[in-house]
Protein backbone atom coordinates (compact mmCIF):
# COMPACT_ATOMS: atom_id res chain seq x y z
CA UNK A 1 0.00 0.00 0.00
CA UNK A 2 1.58 3.24 -1.09
CA UNK A 3 1.40 6.83 0.05
CA UNK A 4 -1.38 7.29 -2.49
CA UNK A 5 -3.65 6.16 0.32
CA UNK A 6 -2.72 9.24 2.33
CA UNK A 7 -4.05 11.48 -0.43
CA UNK A 8 -7.20 9.39 -0.69
CA UNK A 9 -7.78 10.13 2.98
CA UNK A 10 -7.03 13.85 2.67
CA UNK A 11 -9.38 14.15 -0.30
CA UNK A 12 -12.18 11.96 1.05
CA UNK A 13 -14.37 10.86 -1.80
CA UNK A 14 -17.07 9.46 0.38
CA UNK A 15 -18.40 10.51 3.73
CA UNK A 16 -21.17 9.67 6.16
CA UNK A 17 -24.09 12.06 6.35
CA UNK A 18 -26.19 12.75 9.45
CA UNK A 19 -25.45 9.66 11.54
CA UNK A 20 -27.71 10.04 14.53
CA UNK A 21 -25.96 10.55 17.85
CA UNK A 22 -28.89 9.65 20.12
CA UNK A 23 -30.17 6.14 20.75
CA UNK A 24 -32.43 4.76 23.47
CA UNK A 25 -31.04 2.46 26.12
CA UNK A 26 -31.32 -0.70 24.01
CA UNK A 27 -29.19 0.78 21.22
CA UNK A 28 -25.84 2.52 21.41
CA UNK A 29 -23.83 4.15 18.66
CA UNK A 30 -20.08 3.43 18.80
CA UNK A 31 -17.39 5.20 16.81
CA UNK A 32 -13.80 4.03 16.38
CA UNK A 33 -11.26 6.12 14.49
CA UNK A 34 -7.56 5.90 13.88
CA UNK A 35 -4.70 5.86 11.40
CA UNK A 36 -3.59 2.91 9.32
CA UNK A 37 -2.12 2.07 5.91
CA UNK A 38 -0.93 5.64 5.42
CA UNK A 39 -4.43 7.04 5.83
CA UNK A 40 -7.27 7.19 8.37
CA UNK A 41 -10.18 4.93 9.19
CA UNK A 42 -13.58 5.41 10.77
CA UNK A 43 -15.98 2.74 11.98
CA UNK A 44 -19.49 3.43 13.19
CA UNK A 45 -21.67 0.63 14.51
CA UNK A 46 -24.88 0.21 16.47
CA UNK A 47 -25.07 -2.38 19.22
CA UNK A 48 -25.93 -3.21 22.80
CA UNK A 49 -22.34 -2.84 24.03
CA UNK A 50 -18.85 -1.89 22.84
CA UNK A 51 -17.74 -5.45 22.18
CA UNK A 52 -15.55 -4.41 19.21
CA UNK A 53 -12.80 -2.11 20.45
CA UNK A 54 -10.12 0.02 18.83
CA UNK A 55 -7.56 -2.53 20.02
CA UNK A 56 -9.27 -5.30 18.06
CA UNK A 57 -9.45 -3.12 14.94
CA UNK A 58 -5.81 -2.03 15.15
CA UNK A 59 -4.62 -5.60 15.69
CA UNK A 60 -6.45 -6.68 12.53
CA UNK A 61 -4.95 -3.81 10.54
CA UNK A 62 -1.45 -4.73 11.72
CA UNK A 63 -2.13 -8.29 10.59
CA UNK A 64 -3.18 -7.01 7.16
CA UNK A 65 -0.08 -4.82 6.88
CA UNK A 66 2.10 -7.83 7.62
CA UNK A 67 0.69 -9.45 4.51
CA UNK A 68 -0.12 -6.67 2.00
CA UNK A 69 1.95 -3.57 2.79
CA UNK A 70 4.89 -2.53 0.62
CA UNK A 71 6.02 -0.32 3.51
CA UNK A 72 6.69 -3.28 5.82
CA UNK A 73 9.98 -4.92 4.84
CA UNK A 74 8.89 -8.21 6.38
CA UNK A 75 5.48 -8.36 4.66
CA UNK A 76 4.44 -11.29 2.50
CA UNK A 77 4.15 -9.10 -0.59
CA UNK A 78 7.73 -7.88 -0.13
CA UNK A 79 8.88 -11.45 0.37
CA UNK A 80 7.34 -12.29 -2.99
CA UNK A 81 8.74 -9.20 -4.71
CA UNK A 82 12.24 -9.96 -3.41
CA UNK A 83 12.10 -13.63 -4.36
CA UNK A 84 13.54 -15.14 -7.54
CA UNK A 85 10.80 -17.67 -8.17
CA UNK A 86 7.93 -17.19 -5.70
CA UNK A 87 6.65 -17.96 -2.20
CA UNK A 88 3.90 -19.67 -0.23
CA UNK A 89 1.15 -17.09 0.40
CA UNK A 90 -0.74 -16.44 3.61
CA UNK A 91 -4.55 -16.34 3.59
CA UNK A 92 -4.81 -12.57 3.01
CA UNK A 93 -2.40 -12.38 0.10
CA UNK A 94 -3.89 -15.53 -1.40
CA UNK A 95 -7.41 -14.04 -1.34
CA UNK A 96 -6.24 -10.79 -2.94
CA UNK A 97 -4.22 -12.55 -5.66
CA UNK A 98 -7.14 -14.85 -6.53
CA UNK A 99 -9.50 -11.90 -6.92
CA UNK A 100 -6.88 -9.96 -8.90
CA UNK A 101 -6.49 -12.77 -11.43
CA UNK A 102 -10.26 -12.87 -11.96
CA UNK A 103 -10.56 -9.10 -12.47
CA UNK A 104 -7.49 -9.08 -14.73
CA UNK A 105 -9.27 -11.49 -17.09
CA UNK A 106 -12.57 -9.61 -16.86
CA UNK A 107 -10.90 -6.30 -17.77
CA UNK A 108 -8.67 -7.82 -20.45
CA UNK A 109 -5.52 -6.85 -18.60
CA UNK A 110 -6.41 -3.30 -17.56
CA UNK A 111 -6.35 -4.32 -13.90
CA UNK A 112 -2.94 -5.85 -13.24
CA UNK A 113 -1.20 -6.23 -9.89
CA UNK A 114 2.21 -6.73 -11.58
CA UNK A 115 2.20 -3.01 -12.44
CA UNK A 116 4.77 -2.35 -9.67
CA UNK A 117 7.74 -1.54 -12.00
CA UNK A 118 5.69 1.07 -13.86
CA UNK A 119 4.35 2.64 -10.67
CA UNK A 120 7.92 3.00 -9.43
CA UNK A 121 9.15 4.40 -12.75
CA UNK A 122 6.49 7.12 -12.78
CA UNK A 123 7.32 8.18 -9.22
CA UNK A 124 4.30 6.84 -7.35
CA UNK A 125 6.00 4.00 -5.48
CA UNK A 126 8.13 3.87 -2.37
CA UNK A 127 11.27 4.78 -4.31
CA UNK A 128 10.77 8.33 -5.60
CA UNK A 129 12.04 9.66 -8.89
CA UNK A 130 12.19 13.17 -10.32
CA UNK A 131 12.55 12.16 -13.96
CA UNK A 132 9.87 10.90 -16.33
CA UNK A 133 10.73 7.56 -17.95
CA UNK A 134 11.31 7.63 -21.70
CA UNK A 135 9.76 5.25 -24.20
CA UNK A 136 12.68 2.82 -24.14
CA UNK A 137 12.45 2.46 -20.36
CA UNK A 138 8.70 1.88 -20.55
CA UNK A 139 9.10 -0.79 -23.23
CA UNK A 140 11.72 -2.54 -21.12
CA UNK A 141 9.57 -2.48 -17.98
CA UNK A 142 6.53 -3.83 -19.85
CA UNK A 143 8.42 -7.12 -20.19
CA UNK A 144 7.92 -7.56 -16.44
CA UNK A 145 4.26 -6.49 -16.33
CA UNK A 146 1.58 -9.07 -17.06
CA UNK A 147 -0.55 -11.18 -14.75
CA UNK A 148 0.16 -14.12 -17.04
CA UNK A 149 3.70 -14.01 -15.62
CA UNK A 150 2.17 -15.24 -12.33
CA UNK A 151 1.20 -18.84 -11.69
CA UNK A 152 -0.89 -19.81 -8.69
CA UNK A 153 -0.95 -23.44 -7.61
CA UNK A 154 -2.71 -24.00 -4.30
CA UNK A 155 -1.22 -21.37 -2.01
CA UNK A 156 2.11 -21.13 -3.87
CA UNK A 157 2.54 -18.15 -6.17
CA UNK A 158 5.39 -18.38 -8.65
CA UNK A 159 6.77 -15.83 -11.09
CA UNK A 160 8.04 -16.62 -14.57
CA UNK A 161 10.60 -13.82 -14.42
CA UNK A 162 12.55 -12.57 -11.38
CA UNK A 163 11.65 -8.96 -12.30
CA UNK A 164 7.93 -9.55 -11.71
CA UNK A 165 6.72 -7.60 -8.67
CA UNK A 166 3.28 -6.82 -7.29
CA UNK A 167 1.64 -3.59 -6.21
CA UNK A 168 -1.74 -4.14 -4.53
CA UNK A 169 -2.67 -0.48 -4.13
CA UNK A 170 -5.65 -0.91 -6.47
CA UNK A 171 -7.32 -3.65 -4.42
CA UNK A 172 -5.79 -4.14 -0.94
CA UNK A 173 -7.63 -1.26 0.69
CA UNK A 174 -11.00 -2.58 -0.44
CA UNK A 175 -10.04 -6.01 0.86
CA UNK A 176 -9.05 -4.47 4.19
CA UNK A 177 -12.48 -2.83 4.50
CA UNK A 178 -14.12 -6.21 3.93
CA UNK A 179 -11.95 -7.85 6.59
CA UNK A 180 -12.93 -5.17 9.12
CA UNK A 181 -16.59 -5.69 8.19
CA UNK A 182 -16.14 -9.44 8.68
CA UNK A 183 -14.65 -8.75 12.11
CA UNK A 184 -17.74 -6.75 13.13
CA UNK A 185 -20.05 -9.49 11.91
CA UNK A 186 -18.05 -12.11 13.81
CA UNK A 187 -19.22 -10.28 16.93
CA UNK A 188 -22.82 -10.23 15.66
CA UNK A 189 -22.78 -6.55 14.72
CA UNK A 190 -25.08 -6.11 11.72
CA UNK A 191 -25.58 -2.33 11.56
CA UNK A 192 -22.36 -0.57 10.64
CA UNK A 193 -20.32 1.60 8.33
CA UNK A 194 -16.62 0.84 7.79
CA UNK A 195 -14.50 3.50 6.05
CA UNK A 196 -10.80 3.26 5.29
CA UNK A 197 -9.11 5.94 3.22
CA UNK A 198 -12.43 6.86 1.59
CA UNK A 199 -13.46 3.31 0.71
CA UNK A 200 -16.71 2.29 2.41
CA UNK A 201 -18.76 -0.77 3.24
CA UNK A 202 -22.21 -0.61 4.78
CA UNK A 203 -24.61 -3.07 6.36
CA UNK A 204 -27.90 -2.49 8.14
CA UNK A 205 -29.42 0.81 9.17
CA UNK A 206 -29.14 3.52 11.78
CA UNK A 207 -30.74 2.43 15.01
CA UNK A 208 -33.37 2.74 16.25
CA UNK A 209 -34.74 4.79 13.33
CA UNK A 210 -33.94 2.07 10.75
CA UNK A 211 -32.95 4.81 8.33
CA UNK A 212 -30.55 3.79 5.57
CA UNK A 213 -26.97 5.01 5.72
CA UNK A 214 -26.32 8.07 3.54
CA UNK A 215 -23.15 8.22 1.45
CA UNK A 216 -22.00 11.38 -0.34
CA UNK A 217 -19.98 11.48 -3.55
CA UNK A 218 -17.56 14.38 -3.90
CA UNK A 219 -17.42 16.20 -7.20
CA UNK A 220 -14.50 18.00 -8.90
CA UNK A 221 -15.12 21.51 -10.23
CA UNK A 222 -14.49 22.74 -13.77
CA UNK A 223 -10.83 22.26 -12.90
CA UNK A 224 -10.93 18.53 -12.21
CA UNK A 225 -8.01 18.85 -9.80
CA UNK A 226 -10.07 21.03 -7.46
CA UNK A 227 -12.84 19.61 -5.29
CA UNK A 228 -16.35 20.86 -4.58
CA UNK A 229 -18.86 19.88 -1.89
CA UNK A 230 -20.67 16.56 -2.13
CA UNK A 231 -23.38 16.83 -4.79
CA UNK A 232 -24.75 13.28 -4.95
CA UNK A 233 -26.19 11.25 -2.11
CA UNK A 234 -26.98 7.55 -2.21
CA UNK A 235 -28.82 5.57 0.45
CA UNK A 236 -27.54 2.12 1.36
CA UNK A 237 -28.31 -0.67 3.77
CA UNK A 238 -25.86 -3.12 2.23
CA UNK A 239 -22.85 -2.98 -0.09
CA UNK A 240 -19.62 -1.13 -0.74
CA UNK A 241 -18.62 2.10 -2.47
CA UNK A 242 -15.12 3.01 -3.69
CA UNK A 243 -13.80 5.77 -5.92
CA UNK A 244 -10.86 6.21 -8.26
CA UNK A 245 -9.97 9.67 -9.53
CA UNK A 246 -7.27 11.34 -11.58
CA UNK A 247 -7.18 14.22 -9.05
CA UNK A 248 -6.29 12.02 -6.09
CA UNK A 249 -2.58 11.73 -6.72
CA UNK A 250 -0.66 13.52 -9.45
CA UNK A 251 2.25 15.77 -10.22
CA UNK A 252 3.03 18.26 -12.97
CA UNK A 253 5.75 17.87 -15.59
CA UNK A 254 6.29 20.27 -18.49
CA UNK A 255 2.79 21.64 -18.05
CA UNK A 256 1.16 18.20 -17.96
CA UNK A 257 -0.50 16.52 -14.99
CA UNK A 258 0.78 12.98 -14.47
CA UNK A 259 -1.74 10.85 -12.56
CA UNK A 260 -1.09 7.74 -10.48
CA UNK A 261 -3.44 5.58 -12.58
CA UNK A 262 -1.02 3.69 -14.83
CA UNK A 263 -2.18 1.67 -17.82
CA UNK A 264 -0.40 -1.71 -17.49
CA UNK A 265 -0.84 -2.41 -21.21
CA UNK A 266 0.71 0.81 -22.54
CA UNK A 267 2.92 1.70 -19.57
CA UNK A 268 1.65 5.29 -19.48
CA UNK A 269 -0.64 7.18 -17.05
CA UNK A 270 -4.36 7.46 -17.70
CA UNK A 271 -5.22 10.11 -20.30
CA UNK A 272 -8.87 10.27 -21.27
CA UNK A 273 -12.02 12.23 -20.46
CA UNK A 274 -12.76 10.50 -17.15
CA UNK A 275 -12.08 12.45 -13.97
CA UNK A 276 -13.44 9.95 -11.46
CA UNK A 277 -15.36 6.69 -11.22
CA UNK A 278 -17.36 5.65 -8.17
CA UNK A 279 -18.22 1.96 -8.05
CA UNK A 280 -20.87 0.16 -6.03
CA UNK A 281 -20.57 -3.59 -5.43
CA UNK A 282 -21.58 -6.18 -2.87
CA UNK A 283 -18.12 -6.05 -1.28
CA UNK A 284 -15.31 -3.52 -1.21
CA UNK A 285 -12.67 -5.74 -2.81
CA UNK A 286 -14.81 -5.97 -5.95
CA UNK A 287 -15.58 -2.26 -6.11
CA UNK A 288 -11.95 -1.31 -5.46
CA UNK A 289 -10.60 -3.69 -8.09
CA UNK A 290 -12.80 -2.34 -10.86
CA UNK A 291 -12.64 1.42 -10.28
CA UNK A 292 -9.13 1.96 -11.68
CA UNK A 293 -9.77 -0.31 -14.66
CA UNK A 294 -12.91 1.65 -15.51
CA UNK A 295 -10.90 4.88 -15.37
CA UNK A 296 -8.55 3.47 -17.99
CA UNK A 297 -11.35 2.36 -20.33
CA UNK A 298 -12.78 5.80 -20.97
CA UNK A 299 -16.45 6.70 -20.54
CA UNK A 300 -18.10 4.86 -23.42
CA UNK A 301 -16.33 1.53 -22.95
CA UNK A 302 -16.54 1.74 -19.15
CA UNK A 303 -20.29 2.39 -19.17
CA UNK A 304 -20.84 -0.47 -21.61
CA UNK A 305 -18.69 -2.75 -19.42
CA UNK A 306 -20.70 -1.92 -16.29
CA UNK A 307 -24.12 -2.24 -17.94
CA UNK A 308 -23.29 -5.80 -18.99
CA UNK A 309 -22.59 -6.86 -15.40
CA UNK A 310 -24.96 -7.45 -12.51
CA UNK A 311 -22.32 -7.30 -9.78
CA UNK A 312 -21.29 -3.63 -10.14
CA UNK A 313 -22.81 -0.18 -10.71
CA UNK A 314 -20.90 3.01 -11.45
CA UNK A 315 -21.08 6.80 -11.43
CA UNK A 316 -18.81 8.70 -13.81
CA UNK A 317 -17.54 12.27 -13.71
CA UNK A 318 -15.89 13.34 -16.96
CA UNK A 319 -15.00 16.24 -19.21
CA UNK A 320 -17.24 16.42 -22.26
CA UNK A 321 -16.40 17.59 -25.77
CA UNK A 322 -17.12 21.22 -24.88
CA UNK A 323 -14.65 21.04 -22.00
CA UNK A 324 -17.16 21.22 -19.14
CA UNK A 325 -17.49 18.69 -16.35
CA UNK A 326 -20.41 16.28 -16.77
CA UNK A 327 -21.79 13.27 -14.94
CA UNK A 328 -23.32 9.97 -15.97
CA UNK A 329 -24.55 6.97 -13.99
CA UNK A 330 -25.16 3.38 -14.96
CA UNK A 331 -28.77 2.23 -14.77
CA UNK A 332 -28.12 0.27 -11.57
CA UNK A 333 -26.47 3.27 -9.93
CA UNK A 334 -29.45 5.47 -10.77
CA UNK A 335 -31.61 3.10 -8.73
CA UNK A 336 -29.32 3.63 -5.75
CA UNK A 337 -29.72 7.40 -6.06
CA UNK A 338 -33.50 7.11 -6.23
CA UNK A 339 -33.95 4.77 -3.27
Amino acid sequence: MTNILLNKSLILIVFLVSLTSFCPDEWNRYTITGKAQGTTYSIVYYGKDSIVTKKLIDEKLIELDSSLSLYKSYSKINQFNNSEKGIVLDDHLLAVVKKSIIVNKETKGLFDITVFPLVEAWGFGIAKTKSIPDNSVILSLLNCVNTELLELKGNYLSKKKPCVKMDLDGIAQGYSVDILADLLEKYHINNYVVELGGEIRVKGTKQPSREKMKIGIESPSEDEFDLQPFNEIINLNKGAVTTSGSYRKYYESNGHKITHIINPKTGYPQNNELISVTVFAEDAITADAYDNALMLMGLEKALDFVEKRKNIAAYFIYRNNSGTVSRKASSAFLKLKND
